[in-house]
């Protein structure tokens, strides 16, 4: 996949509006849009819940095992259908209408997340009980991450998709603030299985959201028909987009390697000599530079290619620094440095892929994008898994940050030398 130069014009088909002069510019610009502050609202009692969810499920089997190995098995068996049913369920969102699926999807969400909330709270729980949920979820998040990103193109005009995208990924980090503390609160005083509990109740947020969309807040893509092929013209639709193909394969090595942080966390709180509250704070402390990043990738109106790849090199390196910090007055604000680096580089990435992708191919496109996100996570968190609990928690933080930064490195040259060659 031979690499173009960072300045080639957008595909044709592919979204080249512009904000007018009379709207506002940055990352708030999407507020504007009345579907949209109702859909991010929803979210934002979702993505509370999600983050909650995380620290319990993370602690759960972590103090069912003890293993960081059975941490990264977790999150193999929950993102390994992203690997299998990605393409798949794009296609799918392209199919279907995409509210439909997203409705289905908070149900099942639900009553999983319920029924594992009632196997703990009375004391059953067993590794098996994690893995199973942790598969079920996974299955239904393969089916609910294409359309979901998808979906933010029909609740905003295109001239606000950079800043919804942004203010996305903002409140999912700002969310992450609270997420936590709420979960270690709980964990401390009345046990996992109440995290679970709240969680399944948070996906009434979404729920209601989406229904109450109207068709005036709406601007639905028309569903295609089923087409023999529709997987392979993404591939192919990639391949013959560089640059959209660069970009993914650095999300895809990021989210394989470098993202592994309920496994290195985990064993870094114990590393400092603590427990579920600390993991937590690690968590807070990413999430409030995360925030941080996620409003200046907003205010960036033209990503570029260069950026991402510098910004994962950046984030690369960060998390190998971190893992020297010898105490957690340092090891903090690299953290924090490392989580605004991260979402700059996530968000960027993402605006950069759908705004460069044709709107017929968003939805197939966007399984891709999220199959090499997440779906690597079955080959990647094993493996860190094995090397954190072989080698300790500092030697699996610097190999997430190592894999990375050398991946970035490696695109930045084939870019300088695909310049050269065109000038």
């Amino acid at each position: 996949m031979a690499p173009q130069p960072a300045a080639r014009q957008p595909p044709a088909g592919a979204s080249t509006t512009k904000p007018s002069a009379r709207e506002p510019g940055g990352a708030f610009a999407a507020l504007r849009s009345r579907g949209y502050r109702i859909y991010l609202t929803g979210q934002s009692l979702a993505n509370t819940g999600s983050w909650m969810q995380s620290i319990a499920q993370d602690w759960l089997i972590f103090s069912l095992t003890h293993s960081s190995v059975a941490v990264g098995v977790t999150m193999a068996l929950q993102f390994g259908p992203m690997l299998l049913l990605g393409l798949h369920a794009g296609a799918v969102a392209d199919r279907l209408p995409k509210r439909r699926i997203l409705l289905t999807t908070q149900l099942l969400n639900a009553v999983a997340t319920a029924a594992l909330a009632v196997v703990t709270i009375g004391g059953w729980a067993r590794p098996a009980d994690v893995y199973g949920f942790a598969l079920a979820v996974g299955i239904i998040f393969a089916f609910d991450a294409p359309a979901r990103q998808a979906f933010v193109t029909e609740v905003v005009p295109p001239a606000q998709l950079r800043a919804a995208i942004s203010m996305n990924a903002a409140v999912f980090q700002a969310t992450r603030l609270i997420g936590p503390a709420i979960a270690s609160v709980l964990i401390a005083s009345v046990g996992t299985g109440w995290v679970f509990a709240l969680n399944a109740a948070c996906y009434l947020g979404p729920t209601a959201g989406l229904l109450l969309l109207g068709a005036s807040d709406l601007r639905p893509v028309p569903p295609l028909r089923r087409e023999p092929g529709a997987v392979r013209a993404a591939a192919r639709y990639v391949l013959q987009h560089p640059d959209v193909g660069w970009t993914i394969f650095l999300v895809g090595m990021l989210g394989s390697f470098g993202l592994n942080f309920p496994i290195v966390l985990t064993a870094m709180a114990k590393a400092f000599h603590g427990g579920a509250s600390t993991y937590g704070l690690f968590n807070i402390i990413l999430a409030v530079g995360s925030s941080a990043g996620a409003l200046l990738a907003g205010a960036t109106r033209h990503p570029r290619l260069r950026a991402i790849v510098a910004c994962g090199a950046t984030f690369g390196v960060l998390q190998a620094v971190a893992a020297f910090m010898p105490g957690l007055a340092a090891f903090l604000p690299v953290i924090a440095i490392m989580g605004l680096v991260n979402l700059m580089f996530q968000a960027m990435a993402n605006a950069y892929v759908q705004l460069a992708v044709e709107p017929q191919m968003r939805g197939r496109v966007m399984g891709l994008y999220m199959l090499v996100f997440v779906g690597g996570t079955p080959i990647g968190a094993p493996l860190i898994g094995s090397v954190t609990s072989h080698f300790g928690a500092r030697a699996g933080m610097i190999t997430c940050g190592v894999i990375p930064a050398v991946a970035a490195v490696a695109v930045g040259v084939a870019l300088a030398r695909a310049r050269r060659r065109c000038a």
